[in-house]
């Protein structure tokens, strides 16, 4: 597991999620993502695309990373679900609360 970040021109900073977003690894990525906020980062996109898996935790800590970054005037977006996650989403309703792209190139393009 692992997240790799970097910076998009244009001021995006793209996590990248290897592997799995589970109980074990959240508090890792929310603690990035709270580190970059603090640092003045505001647009942010988590990329899936190499991720299989996202349990309760890991939707749970995206739903909250969601608020604070609204709550500072950033923007959070997602992309590369694969099916399983797409409707994993959509089950939760959570497809209304992100702006989902199917590529981090769209992503980045929609910015």
């Amino acid at each position: 597991m692992a997240f790799n970040a970097r910076k998009h021109p244009g001021g995006v900073l793209v996590i990248e999620v290897d592997g799995q977003l589970i109980v074990s690894n959240r508090q890792e990525l929310k603690q990035r993502v709270l580190d970059a906020l603090e640092a003045g980062d505001r647009k942010f996109l988590i990329d899936f695309a190499r991720t299989g898996y996202i349990d309760s935790s890991g939707l749970g800590v995206l739903v909250s990373l969601s608020k604070k970054i609204r709550d500072e005037g950033g923007d959070l977006r997602l992309a590369g679900l694969n099916e399983d996650l797409k409707t994993l989403f959509e089950l939760t309703k959570l497809d209304t609360l992100f702006a989902i792209s199917d590529t981090a190139t769209e992503a980045l393009a929609a910015y």
